[in-house]
């Protein structure tokens, strides 16, 4: 699947580990059973790694055992935090590992699925932050991954794993509101982004070439390292960051297992014009198609507003559901309402939670031990991720699109389609073929 072998990397480099790491690399080999603790690996000591790390310390199955970061200040900072985890620069010392069961990813998105493929193929188990892919082909070579290797993957959108949320879509499946056949998702909040800044050098802690990975080489600039997810080259905007949680249990409710047929979307920089890449304001349209003859025809909306702090039922992201017999609001901020039909208020008995990091990497931990797909499987992941690519793309094309949810191509929009996958650089040890 890959140019160089990793095994035939650490015969030519030799490369060093990182920071203070004392113990050896490459222990015997082990399997994670019921009874066995999970070994953890964590790629990635940026923000979210320190929430992912607390939890899977937190969680009585699991040990983090190693740290993986290009960045020498961050990966010190970690090491410090968790002294016993061995450190390097380079994920390849992991991978090589065969007495770690899983790594966490928690990386800039541009390294998500390269790293959650070459993950797979080594025999790990995978836990990605979202969004799991930087564009819709990398999304199909992580599930291939996945399953050709038997190994798990679980997404980062922790509301699978929480329980209003579940509990929510649990009674919308049963047909509390009727058929449901809208979901109108909103992420409303102040977060303008930036663009990519001034050119400059790369700080003499980040290995600059480690983090570009597999994508073509483009020069650092002030913003890089920070601000990545508003630049395409990198990253997704705000609806592949944030809006995705939502998008998530929109489709969920909603009750599509499929990708839509029809994308429309409009947008852009509204308010700030600072050269970030991805909209400010966007509203996305997606249209499923019947799934039976005695299905109908679905609708998932999204919007987003950078700019506001005015959002429905004092709520800066949820979720309505509308269907045939009433309507439903849910939030992972820990919200459920329901009314029936003339806005008759159906009293609702269910514990109000917000989303649960820790519920969802025990769920992870758990799928492990007893041999059985987590709650946002590789599949799962990609139905949800794939939306934010989609409706990046109909904004940015500025048109409405038709796409075939087999082939996961656009109908007769060559230039669309070139979106929906990457060029990678050439020979590198971690670009996956494919794509």
């Amino acid at each position: 699947m890959f140019r160089t072998s990793r095994r035939e990397f650490m015969q030519q480099s030799g490369t060093a580990l990182a920071g203070a790491a004392a113990l050896a690399w490459g222990a015997p080999s082990r399997a994670a059973g019921a009874n066995e603790r999970v070994r953890v690996a964590l790629m990635g000591c940026g923000g979210r790694a320190q929430a992912l790390a607390a939890a899977f310390t937190r969680h009585l199955g699991a040990d983090l055992v190693a740290l993986v970061d290009v960045h020498q200040g961050r990966l010190k900072e970690f090491a410090d935090r968790y002294p016993t985890a061995r450190t390097t620069d380079d994920v390849r010392r992991v991978l090589d590992d065969d007495a770690i069961d899983a790594v966490i990813i928690a990386t800039p998105v541009h390294w998500h699925a390269p790293a959650s493929v070459l993950a797979c193929n080594a025999g790990k188990h995978v836990y990605v932050e979202k969004p799991f892919s930087h564009n819709v082909c990398e999304g199909r070579l992580v599930i291939d991954a996945s399953q050709r290797n038997n190994r798990f993957v679980q997404q980062g959108t922790q509301v699978r794993s929480t329980s209003t949320i579940r509990e929510g879509v649990r009674m919308l499946h049963e047909g509390v509101i009727g058929d449901v056949l809208v979901a109108r998702a909103w992420n409303i909040q102040l977060r303008p982004g930036a663009g990519a800044g001034d050119p400059v050098a790369p700080p003499a802690e980040l290995n600059y070439d480690h983090w570009l990975g597999p994508v073509p080489v483009v020069p650092y600039h002030t913003n890089t390292f920070t601000g990545w997810n508003w630049l395409r080259h990198f990253g997704t905007g705000e609806i592949g960051n944030d809006g995705i949680h939502d998008i998530e249990y929109a489709r969920w409710g909603l009750g599509v297992e499929t990708h839509p047929v029809l994308i429309s979307g409009v947008g852009g920089r509204f308010i700030e014009e600072n050269e970030a890449e991805f909209p400010d304001t966007q509203q996305v349209t997606f249209e499923y198609a019947p799934s039976g003859p005695h299905d109908k025809r679905k609708l998932l909306i999204y919007e987003e507003r950078l700019w506001s702090t005015n959002y429905p039922y004092n709520c800066d992201s949820g979720v309505e559901f509308y269907g045939t017999a009433g309507q439903m609001f849910l939030s992972r901020r820990g919200k459920l309402q329901i009314w029936r039909g003339r806005n008759e208020k159906l009293p609702v008995d269910v514990e109000l939670k917000p989303q649960d990091t820790d519920a969802h990497v025990a769920d992870f931990v758990d799928a492990i031990r007893n041999n059985r797909q987590p709650s946002a499987n590789a599949e799962v992941a990609h139905l949800t991720t794939s939306l934010c690519h989609l409706g990046n793309i109909a904004v940015r094309m500025g048109r409405s699109l038709q796409f075939d949810p087999e082939t996961e191509r656009f109908s007769n929009d060559v230039e669309a389609d070139r979106l929906l996958s990457r060029t990678y650089r050439e020979e590198h040890w971690g670009a996956p073929q494919g794509v």
